[in-house]
């Protein structure tokens, strides 16, 4: 499977990357059941909780193997 980018949706990486819900706990980030993952990019979800995007893309695609 492919490399999560900042573009990717959160949901849509969770669904498809259930190991990168331990990243999204990491970070502070239980916006997994939140009504903006379904619509939020990875980028937007790191800019509200003032993550660097970057550095978290890294981190789940170590998580999934990437």
């Amino acid at each position: 499977m492919a490399k999560v980018t900042k573009d990717m949706g959160i949901l849509e990486i969770a669904q498809n990357h259930p190991e990168a819900i331990e990243v999204f706990q990491k970070y502070g980030m239980g916006c997994l059941g939140c009504a903006a993952a379904r619509f939020e990019n990875l980028e937007a979800g790191a800019k509200v909780h003032g993550f660097d995007v970057e550095q978290m893309v890294n981190d789940i695609n170590a998580a999934i193997g990437e």
